[in-house]
């Protein structure tokens, strides 16, 4: 694997795992201003609880698909590569 391309998979894993961590810890303290009931439940529990997933599973499409590119770029333009076309 290239060097460029395993720069580019930490940067990426590490912006990602920020945006996971700020989502998942940071603004759940920031939620409880949100008074408001949905059945019954305080709004800022259904935020923490459904948007974080939703996060999650966002992230999880972004990393797959960026890191399916870049590889695919890799594996076109490496000489050595007996699957590139």
């Amino acid at each position: 694997m290239p060097d460029r391309l395993r720069y580019r998979k930490r940067v990426l894993t590490a912006v990602l795992l920020g945006i996971w961590v700020c989502v998942n810890f940071v603004l759940p303290f920031f939620a409880r201003d949100l008074s408001f009931k949905v059945g019954g439940w305080p709004l800022h529990f259904w935020l923490s609880a459904q948007g974080s997933l939703l996060v999650f599973l966002a992230i999880v499409v972004v990393y797959a698909w960026l890191v399916n590119r870049w590889e695919a770029e890799v594996s076109a333009t490496d000489p050595d590569n007996p699957k590139a076309p």
